[in-house]
Parts: structure tokens; sequence; C-alpha cells
């Protein structure tokens, strides 16, 4: 059970931000309103929410979960593979002391983003796409064993992350579409699988027996539904149009 969250508010900046999406400049003032919502969605699950406030050097910024990793037994600071984020954790480290004291880091030439990382139990999932690479997975796996914790990689070939198309919703219960369906290393799991025309939907959250997901996906919210799960949707299409999903924004521990 999670019971905190951090997040960032989005800055004006957020216009600028990184995008394979081709949907369009996102508008912020509504960025602005999902995001609160997308708050609220999480207090609603029985979390404490840090809200940091918006980081104008970085348009990205609001999409916390890819600084950083945070586990029951340590926290570990990412190097995003995107160069222009390379920035944005530095502001991160000193308040992830104020919960876990010592703070791990991955170093260059190891890249990370916390959006290719799924915990499952004491297990974590990395996947190895064009922002995280060899090294910097190594890096994670030498820090969680380090710490009690074990991890396993996996290939990614068509998505961006690998919670872009995958998502532990815990009961053995794995959230998947698109070439995650046929993976070897999920085959243990109870699959759920997300049609091709949904498939942004595959990124939602579990929070405390509560199952985050955006709003607009009607097959993805009767199939999380069918599996005795409550569910609760949030509009993020101004972060979906910057590649962004409901994992993104927050770091829950």
């Amino acid at each position: 059970m999670y019971k905190r969250a951090i997040v960032r508010t989005p800055g004006e900046s957020l216009i600028h931000g990184l995008t394979t999406a081709d949907l369009g400049i996102p508008d912020y003032k509504k960025a602005l309103a999902q995001h609160a919502n997308y708050i609220e969605a999480l207090e609603e699950c029985g979390l404490e929410v840090l809200v940091l406030g918006p980081d104008e050097q970085f348009p990205d910024s609001t999409f916390v979960e890819d600084i950083a990793l945070l586990t029951k037994n340590c926290a570990i600071i990412t190097n995003p593979g995107a160069p222009s984020r390379k920035g944005e954790t530095a502001a991160i480290k000193d308040i992830l002391k104020e919960f876990y004291g010592e703070v791990e880091e991955v170093q260059a030439p190891g890249t990370v983003e916390g959006g290719d990382i799924m915990m499952v139990g004491s297990h974590f999932y990395i996947g190895l796409s064009e922002r995280t690479n060899v090294d910097g997975a190594a890096q994670v796996i030498r820090f969680l064993e380090n710490n009690g914790l074990s991890g396993s990689l996996v290939e990614l070939e068509e998505t961006l992350h690998l919670k872009t198309g995958v998502a532990y919703l815990e009961q053995n219960n794995l959230i998947a579409c698109g070439e995650f369906l046929l993976k070897e290393e999920f085959k243990e799991f109870n699959l759920l699988e997300i049609a091709e025309d949904e498939s942004y939907a595959a990124n939602c959250i579990w929070v405390n027996d509560r199952v985050l997901i955006p709003s607009g996906y009607p097959k993805a919210r009767e199939t999380i539904l069918g599996a005795g799960y409550s569910v609760i949707e949030v509009g993020v299409s101004e972060f979906q149009k910057l590649d962004g999903g409901l994992s993104c924004l927050s770091l829950r521990f």
C-alpha cells in the first residue's frame, strides 16, 4: 500500500515538451486543471501528496516518475536518456533525503528513466529502450540487490517506455497491449489485454486497491472493472500530447 506521492505542477514551458504524439500543442490551463484533478484522485486513494512548484527551465519536469525510482527499501535517482531532461534530477535529491536518508544515483554513461521500470512486489522489470540503456539498468539492479530487492531486463521493440504498454495491478494481474502480450517475461501473469485502439489506457496505475485510468477508454475500463477493481477515470489529454501518461505524473511510495 502506498502512503505518499510526489508530483510537480506543470510550468508554462510545458508547451515546449518532448513529443512524438503529433496530437497538437497542450492547452496549459487545461493541463493545470487536469493535474489538479489527478492530485485529487491520488488523495481519494488515501495518499498524502507533496506538490512541487513548476520548474520552467525543464518543460517535461511535470513527469516526475522518470527522474527517480522509489522503493520500500531505497530511493534511486535516475539519469534520463533525453538530453533536455538531464538537469531535472538535481532538484529531487534533497527532497528524497527527507524520506530515505541515503539516496543512490545512476551515473553516465548509464541512462534510465522511471517510465521503464515496473515494480512487481520486490522485483523490478526494467525496459531497455531509447531512454534506458544496459549500463543504466545494470546500475539500478545493483542498487536494488544491495537493498534486498531484485531486477531483470525486458527488451523493448515498439514502445517509448515499458509502462507505455504494461501495468501491474497486483494480485498477479498485468495490464498489457501490443508487444507485451507475447513477452516471455510476462507469461506467468494473468494478462488483461487492452485493445490496440485503446493502447494509451495501458498506462494506468494501481493505488491502494483502486485503479486510475485515463478517461475516454470504455473497453479498457470494462476490462479492469471485470477483473474486480474499482476504477477512477482521470482526464490527461494534455499530457498525452507530450507522450505522458498517468504513471508519469507522480512518484508513489
